[in-house]
């Protein structure tokens, strides 16, 4: 049986919606609208369990999915979603021990994801020309502890990327369509370029340029999510839903002779 431990994530839920994410610490307290409860309650014991408040209120103790992170991290810019995010991973092949290079660091949510599939012997490079975004994403991937797998770079790409050979790398910036000079010095060929962009016009001009630029297997979509009430004797969609959140583009690289 899993019990937890000092020092790791946990969260509490109450009434299956509200969330509270911290880390253990012998020494805390949370508090909530819902009353105190003591981190050394919450420590030694199964994670599920139930919990409660000085003022006798449940909850629920469970380790956080790193989807329950990401839709929590702070932010100063809009994150991407888990839905995009989760296509992202797969189509950029990410894993265990690969380099990946984020153009916009934003708020980090990205960030943490790209860190936690790289794996301990991973690297994530993350650049913005913004020094309080840096701040920002750092915190945010400090706090669940993946900050020892990116390095943050400070720095306009309009002056390029420094590395090369890299296994795949992603924009979250307006007109990337004018960096693939770069792309094509810094990512291994046969690596993934993607992108995430909001309208259909940077989509077009990003095509364009990809095929300028000869890249290859150049895919367009977005990705829509529709959860369902859990109600056994009445299932049916949810009466909002996840919808339209931004285009994705994704493209390989391919090997020519200059390269």
């Amino acid at each position: 049986m899993k019990r937890t431990q000092a020092g790791e994530l946990a969260m509490l839920v109450f009434e299956e919606k509200v969330k509270f994410i911290f880390r253990l610490d012998p020494e805390g307290e949370y508090q909530t609208h819902q009353g105190v409860i003591l981190h050394r309650d919450l420590i030694d014991i199964p994670w599920g369990s139930e919990v409660q408040s000085h003022l006798g209120k449940s909850f629920l103790l469970f380790e956080p999915t790193l989807r329950d992170i990401l839709l929590h991290t702070e932010r100063k810019s809009q994150i991407i979603f888990p839905k995009d995010i989760g296509y992202i991973l797969l189509r950029l092949s990410l894993g265990l021990g690969k380099t990946v290079i984020e153009a916009g660091s934003g708020s980090g949510a990205l960030t943490t994801a790209l860190a936690w599939a790289v794996g301990p012997t991973g690297r994530v490079i993350s650049y913005d020309k913004r020094q309080d975004m840096i701040d920002i994403a750092y915190k945010n991937v400090q706090q669940v502890g993946l900050e020892n797998r990116v390095e943050f770079r400070v720095r306009d790409l309009v002056e390029g990327f420094q590395e090369e050979e890299v296994d795949a790398l992603f924009f979250d910036l307006p007109q990337p369509q004018n960096l693939l000079h770069h792309v094509r010095k810094a990512l291994a060929t046969g690596g993934t370029m993607g992108a995430i962009l909001p309208t259909t016009n940077q989509v077009s001009e990003l095509v364009k340029a990809l095929e300028r630029e000869q890249f290859a297997m150049i895919e367009v979509c977005e990705i829509l999510l529709r959860f369902y009430k859990t109600i056994p004797e009445r299932i049916r969609p949810v009466d909002r839903m996840v919808a339209h959140t931004g285009y994705l583009v994704f493209a390989r690289l391919l090997h020519t002779q200059d390269h």
